[in-house]
C-alpha cells in the first residue's frame, strides 16, 4: 500500500447494482501485443475516455488503470484529499468525486472503441477509517463497522485484537498484516463467504460494465487463498494484478500470490531510483526482478511512492523520462506508466471544484502532470511495441552513466545520465540501413521527423552526440529513409 506503512490507505470500492447497458470486454483480458499500462491517477471519467481516444489508443498504450470507482468517504474538512477515494462506503459505481455509472460506462466504452483496455484500482481489504458516522459520495450512510448499502455489519470485520486499538503495528507478524486494520481501516474479514460473495458482486458488477481486469489492493493485508477465492468468483476471465510489496524480513512475499494473477514489484523502482541516483547505469546490464518477468508490473513511480518512497518521479525531469525510457526498452515486465496531477503537500487532492469533484484534466495547465503524454514516454510506448519479443543485443558502457544496447534487429537505444555529453561516438546497431526519427525527440510526421534524425549504415552503424541527462531512441517504426 502507501510506502510509508502508516500512510497506506487504499481500497476497493464496490457496487452491487446490476448494469442495464453493458460495453463488450475488449478483446484480451492479460496484457496482448499492447501491454503498456497508463494509470490515470484521480482522472475523472469524461478526461480518461477523451485521453483514451485522443492519446493512449494512438500512442500504443495497451490499457488505462483508473482510480477506485466506488462511492467514498468525503472529508471537505481535510481538503478532499486524494487518500478519500480509498475508503469506500458502499459498492455505488455512482457519484463518486470523477463522475456517474452512466460516464464510467462511456469511458469504457470509449477506451474500448480506442484499443485501450480498462482496469479497475479495486481494493478489498477494507471499508472506511472514520471513528465518526457520516455519509457518502452518493448519499449511503455509514460507521465505521455498518455498511446498509454495502450490506456489512459489525461480524463481516476483523477484530484483531492487537495493540490496544486493532491496528497493524508489527509487519513481521503474518497475523497481524492480514488480521489486523491498516491505518484504521475496517477490515473486512475476507476469509467469510458472505464477504467473498459481496465483493465479488461488486467486481462482477464492474465486468458486466466491460472492464479487463483489476489491481487488487493492499493484497497483501489479505491471504493469498482469499484473493483467489475472489478471483474463482468473477463471472469471466480477466487480467488481475496484486500490490503485494515486499519488506525486508516481512514472511509475506509477492511470489506466494502468483497463482492468483501477476503481482507489482516495487522493488524494481527502487532499485532503478538507486542507481540512477547513486550507483552507475552500467549497472543495468543484467537489471531484473525477483519475481519471474511473465507476471511482474513493473513501473518507475506510482501514487504512493510519488509521496516519499524512495523512486524517481515528475520531479526529476529528464532523469525521470530517461527511467521511463530505460523501463519501455528493456525486456522485463509489464511496464505501468504513471501520470498525474502536481502536488506539494502529501495529502492534496487532484484539481477540483469548490465541491471536491475532480475538473476535467488538461495537460496544457500547470497543474496536471500528464506524463504519459511526455514526448520521450509516449513515443518510447511504440518503440516497446515494436521491439516486443526481441532479445538484447549489442550491449556497450563507459564503465559509467552512458549505456546502449539493442533490441534485436529492431531497435537501439542510448541513455546518458551523466553530468557532461558524450561527443564523437559511433555506435554499432543490428538494425536495417535506413534514416531513423530520433523518437525521445521527435514524432515521425509527412515522411519526416520533427526532430534530429540519424543515418545508420550498411553495418549497422551510427554517430551520434549525446546531451548531459539525454539520449537516443531508434526502432524500425520510426525509419523514415
Amino acid at each position: 500500500m502507501f510506502q510509508r506503512v502508516l500512510a497506506a490507505i487504499v481500497l476497493i470500492a464496490a457496487l452491487l447494482t446490476p448494469s442495464l447497458s453493458a460495453p463488450p470486454p475488449a478483446d484480451a483480458a492479460p496484457p496482448g501485443e499492447r501491454d503498456v499500462i497508463a494509470t490515470l491517477f484521480q482522472w475523472n471519467w469524461p478526461s480518461v475516455a477523451a485521453a483514451c481516444r485522443e492519446q493512449l489508443g494512438p500512442d500504443g498504450y495497451g490499457a488505462v488503470q483508473v482510480s477506485p470507482s466506488a462511492e467514498h468517504v468525503v472529508l471537505g474538512a481535510e481538503g478532499y484529499p486524494w487518500w478519500q477515494d480509498y475508503q469506500p462506503v458502499s459498492y455505488r459505481i455512482d457519484s463518486t468525486r470523477r463522475g456517474t455509472r452512466a460516464e464510467f460506462a462511456d469511458m469504457v466504452r470509449t477506451c474500448h472503441d480506442a484499443g485501450v483496455k480498462v482496469y479497475v484500482d479495486a481494493v478489498v481489504n477494507h471499508m472506511t477509517g472514520q471513528e465518526t458516522c457520516g455519509t457518502g459520495s452518493a448519499g449511503s450512510a455509514y460507521c465505521h463497522y455498518t455498511y446498509d448499502q454495502a450490506g456489512y455489519g459489525y461480524d463481516d470485520f476483523h477484530h484483531c485484537g492487537r495493540n490496544g486499538n486493532d491496528d497493524i503495528v508489527n509487519y513481521r507478524d503474518r497475523y497481524e498484516v492480514q488480521n489486523c486494520e491498516l491505518v484504521n481501516l475496517a477490515d473486512l474479514d475476507t476469509g467469510s463467504d458472505r464477504v467473498r460473495d459481496r465483493i465479488a458482486a461488486y467486481l462482477n458488477d464492474l465486468l458486466s460494465l466491460g472492464v479487463d481486469g483489476f489491481r487488487i489492493d493492499a493484497a497483501k493485508h489479505m491471504p493469498s487463498e482469499d484473493v483467489g477465492a475472489l478471483v474463482s468468483r468473477l463471472d469471466r476471465p480477466a487480467y488481475v494484478y496484486q500490490e503485494v510489496l515486499y519488506g525486508d524480513g516481512e514472511p509475506i512475499t509477492p511470489e506466494e500470490y502468483l497463482g492468483n494473477g501477476d503481482v507489482y514489484d516495487q522493488r524494481y523502482a527502487r532499485d532503478l531510483a538507486r542507481i540512477f541516483n547513486s550507483e552507475r547505469l552500467a549497472y543495468l546490464r543484467e537489471f531484473g526482478t525477483a519475481v519471474p518477468s511473465e507476471q511482474v508490473v513493473v513501473f518507475i513511480d506510482n501514487h504512493d511512492s510519488q509521496r516519499g518512497g524512495g523512486t524517481l518521479t515528475y520531479r526529476d525531469g529528464s532523469r525521470y523520462s530517461l527511467a521511463n525510457a530505460f523501463m519501455l526498452a528493456w525486456p522485463v515486465g509489464t511496464p505501468k506508466v504513471m501520470s498525474g496531477y502536481t502536488f506539494d503537500d502529501y495529502d492534496a487532492g487532484p484539481p477540483s471544484d469548490a465541491a471536491g469533484n475532480t475538473a476535467d484534466a488538461d495537460c496544457g495547465s500547470a497543474a496536471w502532470q500528464c506524463e504519459h503524454d511526455w514526448l520521450p514516454i509516449r513515443n518510447m510506448v511504440a518503440f516497446h511495441n515494436e521491439v516486443r519479443g526481441e532479445p538484447v543485443v549489442r550491449w556497450w558502457d563507459n564503465g559509467g552513466d552512458t549505456i546502449a544496447f539493442g533490441r534485436g534487429g529492431k531497435g537501439y537505444v542510448v541513455l546518458n545520465d551523466e553530468s557532461s555529453a558524450v561527443t564523437g561516438r559511433s555506435f554499432h546497431t543490428a538494425l536495417p540501413e535506413g534514416t531513423y526519427c530520433d523518437v525521445l525527440h521527435g514524432d515521425v510526421a509527412d515522411g519526416g521527423c520533427t526532430g534530429p534524425a540519424y543515418r545508420v549504415n550498411a553495418d549497422g552503424w551510427f554517430r551520434a552526440d549525446i546531451g548531459a541527462h539525454d539520449g537516443v531512441a531508434l526502432h524500425t517504426g520510426a525509419r523514415i529513409g
